[in-house]
């Protein structure tokens, strides 16, 4: 990170549901943290998850912690020149995929445009998303509450609805 350059956390969705998935999330968060601009501040664990509005076979998930002092578009750039990287073809709306890198939240920042809308519209109804962010979260001590106030976080039990409608669970540390 370049001292007295202004910089923003952020938080990435990582997932994919084609070929060897595992490999793709770790390459991606190797390769996030070797960004110039970018640190990787933390990593979840991976999370298995039936598909959520796609099809094909279960999928797996993380979220990544950023500091980064490139802009929310250049992340995005960055986001999916690792797609690319990963041969992500985009057929249809929510067709599966090898990788999928999301801008979930980037330091209170809010931005709805064609090419990207934060905070991401629906990482607040998504298991996939919450449960991973959230052990991301305690891991740094922060608390939704304090830390993400423009985001209106869903209490325990609704966490707990989404993941059980969802089917995720953690399958344990992402080794990168």
């Amino acid at each position: 990170m370049m001292v007295g350059m202004p910089s923003w956390q952020g938080y990435v969705g990582l997932g994919g549901n084609l070929g060897d998935v595992r490999q793709a999330l770790a390459d991606a968060v190797r390769a996030l943290a070797q960004t110039p601009g970018v640190q990787v501040d933390a990593v979840s664990s991976l999370y298995q998850t039936r598909p959520v509005d796609a099809g094909g076979p279960d999928y797996l998930n993380a979220v990544v912690a950023v500091t980064a002092t490139l802009g929310p578009q250049e992340l995005l750039s960055v986001l999916q020149g690792l797609e690319q990287g990963a041969a992500r073809t985009r057929p249809f709306r929510h067709a599966p995929r090898t990788l999928d890198a999301d801008l979930l939240w980037y330091g209170g920042l809010h931005c709805d445009t064609v090419r990207l809308t934060l905070p991401h519209p629906r990482m607040l109804r998504r298991a996939f998303v919450l449960c991973p962010l959230a052990e991301v979260l305690a891991a740094l001590g922060r608390d939704p509450a304090r830390d993400l106030p423009d985001l209106a976080w869903p209490d325990d039990a609704l966490c707990q609805s989404l993941a059980g409608e969802q089917g995720i669970f953690r399958l344990g540390p992402l080794e990168y």
